[in-house]
């Protein structure tokens, strides 16, 4: 079986697009770190992510506990299945890594990497936003990607070094197998009754303290609407846009 691969790095800087005058909402003016190139020489990464790579909104994205965002390559042979997401390719998620040989299934919460000198360490998984669906202009993206469990997921840094593309990945530590990427995804979006199961999760003390607080207040019969994450500025639910 191949080791978890490196295949290529992204990074970049906020920008600003659309029109604040437009009637659509899909063309009115926002911000995003979602369009990064890529980084075909050694790049430094610190605990807060590669240098120079910048997130727009730093209450949901960023930090420490996200501090490198990795998508899986194949995932993007699903996406161009759909006629509307027929450029889709590596980078298009916004990650930071793009991975081979690793998904969903395989990668569990507290995993821990050596990567290259660096260090990292599995976090949670990723809740996608409305930033995608802008980029794609489908109104309903967030909510496919989250549906498909074709999320991602993100990394926390324990030692800082220079990295590189094309190097593998050597598993250092498993200490949750039983939380795999989709089996987190599952308990937070899809057995959202199962209060059992949220607690379980929320004791897992690698998983990244944003999950447990929302698994906690779950727990206690707290439930928010998610429309706000997935839909966002873009429209409101059910809503087409061109």
């Amino acid at each position: 079986m191949s080791k978890p691969y490196i295949e290529k790095i992204f990074s970049g800087k906020v920008k600003k697009l659309g029109n604040p005058h437009a009637v659509n909402a899909m063309d009115k003016l926002w911000e995003s770190g979602i369009f990064k190139e890529k980084i075909d020489e050694k790049i430094w990464l610190s605990r807060t992510g590669l240098l120079g790579d910048e997130v727009a909104d730093t209450k949901n994205h960023g930090g420490a506990e996200k501090a490198l965002f990795a998508y899986t390559v194949e995932h993007y042979d699903e996406w161009r299945k759909d006629q509307a997401l027929e450029t889709i390719g590596m980078g298009s998620m916004g990650e930071n890594l793009a991975v081979r040989y690793m998904d969903e299934n395989t990668v569990c919460i507290g995993d821990t990497y050596q990567y290259g000198d660096a260090i990292i360490q599995v976090s949670q998984p990723r809740q996608p936003c409305w930033k995608p669906a802008r980029r794609f202009r489908l109104i309903d993206f967030a909510l496919r990607i989250q549906r498909s469990g074709r999320t991602g997921w993100y990394f926390r840094v324990l030692k800082e070094a220079f990295v590189q593309d094309q190097v593998e990945l050597e598993l250092l530590e498993r200490p949750y197998p039983q939380w795999t990427i989709a089996k987190c995804n599952e308990v937070m979006h899809v057995k959202k009754d199962e209060i059992k199961l949220a607690e379980e999760l929320a004791s897992c003390e690698l998983l990244a303290m944003s999950w447990k607080e929302t698994l906690h207040k779950r727990a206690g019969g707290e439930n928010s609407s998610i429309d706000k994450r997935v839909y966002g500025p873009n429209g409101s639910r059910g809503e087409v846009q061109g």
